[in-house]
């Protein structure tokens, strides 16, 4: 049962950095289609 307690804690740290990262990901792009809208990119 520690165990699976340890997996499923492991799991959301995992599933947490993932969606993090993805919106990292996301703000970065939009940022960069912002700069090239205005042109500075």
């Amino acid at each position: 049962m520690k165990r699976k307690r340890w997996l499923s804690r492991i799991g959301w740290l995992l599933v947490i950095w993932a969606a993090s990262v993805a919106a990292l990901a996301l703000a970065a792009a939009l940022m960069r289609l912002l700069m090239r809208a205005a042109g500075m990119y």
